[in-house]
């Protein structure tokens, strides 16, 4: 996949060099507004693969996964933002020393006469803002729903750019084969987010017709929400997944949230539990029997298909029990499972982690603790893991939790000896 992404970054630079004499970048001037013009073919080619990526579309889904499409999302969006910061900054760079003004009063006559020329300012700044609030400090601080909404602008950024490459982009505004590769890469993109983000979850949503049909108190900051419908024997759902919930309730209704189910399909029930962390999940204990979810999904590689060895480890912090225990019920007997909680009334599902303990032949170990207790520290260190389970490096390792807990356990995990490709995470999803 890394392959497919290079081979159409090259494509989408290549007409820059066919088309450019050699002789042609002798001057400071020259040699900017050339930079301005391959920084802007890497970021229309950048933003399209973002947006790509954000399609839900299920092969990449089933592909890749959440989990990796997360990670290559945030890098290179990353790159994107450079890529776009370069090339207004290079161009008009360029371009002022070519007409011999300041860089502000280029700016002007840029956004005076050239008609698409807003447009492209105003998806720059959007794609900086969105890059502001990809910094984890202020996207912790900002609430889940605010950043959504902030990032599915992302959308605009596609549109605004879309005139303003095709109007000014120099190898773009020809009539020719390049052209008419960029505007087929478009229509296939936006055919994919189409298909991602309506035709499957209509399609999905109209089969099952999923509806509320209880929702219980766990403990007093997390409840579980068991849905019915129809045709749940047929619901392609593994143990480990999540979906994308929203329930269609006065002020909810535009809200989606990831969650992942904490039973495995049995064909008759899904349920989710929930952890009580702000206004929204606070909401969803209010809901009544009946209320009906639009849900997108499953996603995610966090299942036992994807295991390569016969014995497992799980590891669960907090609320990331959910997805485990539900992936607990579809692999081999004998695994192990280590539970990290703050407290034992942060330990979620603990009747029915200690049945399937028994009923699997499942070792169970709940560390209790705040991460600088004494015990949990030496618990959850290589030596630590080694002692609770010798054959360590011999197992697949699921790993699911908070940010800290995943990266901390591993680094013990590696250090262990247990090899990368044996560990699966399932990191919450931001």
């Amino acid at each position: 996949m890394l392959a497919v992404l290079w081979a159409g970054l090259l494509l989408a630079v290549l007409p820059w060099w066919w088309q450019t004499p050699d002789d042609s970048l002798r001057t400071t001037t020259a040699t900017l507004t050339a930079a301005g013009r391959i920084t802007g073919l890497v970021a229309g080619y950048l933003l399209l693969v973002q947006v790509l990526l954000m399609s839900r579309l299920p092969v990449l889904e089933r592909r890749l996964g959440g989990e990796q499409i997360a990670r290559w999302h945030r890098d290179i969006g990353v790159t994107l933002l450079v890529a776009v910061l370069a090339h207004v900054s290079l161009t008009l760079t360029g371009y002022a020393r070519l007409q011999k003004q300041s860089v502000l009063a280029e700016a002007g006559v840029l956004l005076r006469d050239y008609e698409d020329m807003p447009g492209a300012f105003a998806a720059a700044g959007i794609l900086t803002l969105l890059g502001l609030t990809g910094i984890r400090a202020v996207r912790t601080a900002l609430p889940y729903e605010l950043w959504h909404h902030l990032h599915l602008s992302s959308y605009l950024v596609l549109l605004l750019g879309f005139g303003h490459q095709f109007a000014h982009g120099q190898q773009l505004f020809r009539p020719g084969p390049v052209r008419t590769g960029w505007i087929v890469a478009y229509l296939l993109v936006a055919a994919a987010l189409l298909w991602g983000r309506v035709v499957v979850p209509l399609r999905f949503n109209l089969r099952h017709g999923l509806r509320v049909a209880d929702v219980v108190a766990e403990n007093p900051d997390t409840i579980s929400i068991y849905l019915t419908g129809r045709r749940l024997n047929l619901l392609d759902l593994r143990g480990g997944q999540f979906l994308r919930w929203r329930f269609l309730t006065a002020g909810r209704w535009w809200q989606a949230h990831p969650f992942s189910p904490s039973a495995a399909g049995n064909g008759r029930w899904v349920r989710l539990t929930v952890k009580v962390v702000g206004r929204h999940t606070a909401g969803l204990r209010g809901l009544t029997p009946g209320t009906r979810v639009w849900a997108e999904g499953p996603s995610g590689v966090f299942t036992a298909a994807h295991r390569t060895r016969d014995r497992a480890l799980l590891i669960a912090g907090g609320s990331g029990i959910t997805p485990i225990r539900a992936l607990l019920e579809e692999l081999p007997p004998n695994a192990a499972l280590i539970y990290r909680a703050r407290t034992p009334d942060d330990v979620l599902l603990h009747r029915e982690l200690d049945w399937l303990a028994e009923a699997h032949g499942t070792d169970v170990w709940y560390v209790i603790g705040s991460r600088d207790d004494p015990g949990p520290r030496r618990l959850m260190s290589p030596q630590g893991l080694r002692q609770l389970v010798p054959d360590l490096a011999d197992r697949d390792v699921w790993l699911c939790g908070p940010p800290g807990l995943v990266t901390s356990t591993v680094r013990a995990l590696r250090r262990a000896g247990v090899p990368r490709r044996q560990i699966h995470l399932a990191t919450f999803e931001l």
